[in-house]
């Protein structure tokens, strides 16, 4: 189902910490809950269809 663009930019741009999988803010620089410094973005590519 397609969502507007404003919802697709607040569901996808985010970055994920490789340790707690906790979302962050893109322009983290380390995450919120564990301070790790292993963030990766958010993969933008649809699973599935």
């Amino acid at each position: 189902m397609a969502r507007f663009p404003e919802a697709e930019a607040r569901l996808l741009h985010r970055k994920i910490c490789m340790r707690c999988n906790a979302r962050n803010a893109v322009r983290a620089a380390r995450c919120r809950k564990c301070s790790y410094k292993g963030l990766r973005a958010k993969n933008i590519e649809r699973k599935g269809a």
